[in-house]
């Protein structure tokens, strides 16, 4: 009973760690690579204009608070689809990336 009450919790969690990961690997994978490893062109252009490191912040910073807005208004339905979501679509392609890395 008592992991119900507070699952909304966890998943917001997971879903700012997932955040940082994803920021993590990205900003990895594009001083390797270059910007053309970001496949998203609207986060890529403001990669061009303001820097990666900025680009990514603002990003994610953005993401989490959109999460936590999510959260607070009691939508964890919602929030925890996005969680699977965000790890089946971003941070686990990252992680499968860097798995077979050369």
């Amino acid at each position: 009973m008592a992991l119900a009450v507070h699952a909304p919790r966890l998943i917001l969690l997971i879903f700012l760690v997932l955040q940082a990961y994803d920021g993590l690997f990205t900003y990895t994978a594009v001083r390797a690579l270059g910007i053309s490893a970001e496949g998203n062109a609207l986060l890529a252009t403001w990669m061009m204009l303001v820097g990666p490191g900025s680009a990514l912040v603002g990003a994610k910073l953005l993401a989490a608070a959109s999460g936590m807005f999510v959260y607070v208004r009691g939508l964890h339905r919602v929030l925890a689809a996005l969680t699977g979501i965000y790890l089946a679509a971003a941070v686990g392609p990252w992680t499968y990336i860097f798995a077979t890395w050369p």
